[in-house]
């Protein structure tokens, strides 16, 4: 296939009618300008124009055949650069979140709605997943933007920073007033009823672990999914729930539920914000990051 310069190079000389206009408006050489010409039509096999003293005129068996084409097809690459070019400073296309449905309502629900109103022509796709399934999603290109639980040590996905601080800590109804009020021994709460998320998540995995480091065997009375949930039960006098302090900051005002405070305290976590590696982000994408950050 001939390369695209030599029809650019042939197309120009056309239109000025002269090899030293071409060049000038090529910013090349005329030398080269003149070499590109032969070197296309020795490629096509076939006299593309007319060297006379008033310059270079089509010849009429091989340039005027060709010019139309080629002027057509160039006005067409140009114009598809250009819409390339607008798209990536134009937020348009979808853009597809990975959080958990907690991560979501606690977080991000204010960005995306900032973001909706910003660019309402964007295509928001919220995918609820756990850590582990945002990880698989961003490393198989099905995700553009992740939010995981730290830390994460996988070098396939690229970290970006830590987005927000998570303390967890234990909440219960007036049920339990009687661990109000004082710092406890984490160890006596392994005789009341716990609410905790489901084993394979990355909160329970962190608070069990901490726990087992301590000598200490948490064993929930209830496992749930929903952190909104395990709210809703330790506010109805169900039991004690181990939640993240920042998840129900609104219960704790209000006096819904009470904090239990333990000795040794949970260790704060983290979540971090997470994108695909070595992929190139859309200015779509690049501009709902920026809120975030």
């Amino acid at each position: 296939m001939v390369n695209l310069d030599l029809y650019r190079v042939f197309y120009t000389v056309a239109k000025c009618g002269s090899l030293t206009k071409a060049a000038e408006e090529l910013y090349i050489s005329q030398p080269a300008v003149s070499q590109a010409v032969k070197q296309l039509e020795s490629q096509l096999g076939g006299k593309l124009f007319n060297r006379t003293h008033k310059g270079m005129e089509l010849s009429d068996t091989g340039g005027k055949q060709i010019f139309d084409t080629v002027e057509k097809a160039l006005k067409l690459l140009s114009e598809a650069e250009t819409k390339y070019s607008e798209l990536k400073n134009t937020a348009t296309g979808v853009v597809r979140i990975c959080a958990s449905d907690t991560v979501s309502t606690h977080f991000l629900l204010k960005y995306i709605k900032q973001y909706h109103e910003k660019y309402p022509n964007v295509n928001l796709i919220l995918q609820n997943c756990t850590s582990a399934e945002t990880i698989e999603l961003l490393k198989n290109k099905k995700g553009d933007i992740g939010f995981v639980n730290l830390p994460v040590d996988d070098k396939d996905i690229c970290l970006s920073s830590t987005v927000m601080r998570l303390h967890d800590t234990f909440v219960a109804s007036d049920r339990f007033s009687e661990l109000f009020g004082k710092t406890v021994d984490l160890r006596i709460l392994q005789d009341y009823p716990l609410l905790m998320l489901e084993l394979n998540t990355a909160t329970r995995q962190a608070i069990i672990n901490f726990a087992h480091s301590q000598g200490i065997h948490l064993h929930p009375e209830i496992e749930l999914a929903s952190l909104e949930l395990m709210t809703e039960l330790a506010k109805n006098d169900i039991g004690i729930a181990c939640i993240p302090r920042e998840f129900v900051a609104h219960e704790l005002e209000t006096g819904a539920v009470k904090e239990i405070r333990t000795n040794p305290e949970l260790p704060a976590r983290a979540i971090g914000l997470a994108l695909p590696k070595d992929t190139e982000l859309t200015y779509s994408v690049k501009e709902f990051l920026n809120l975030i950050r």
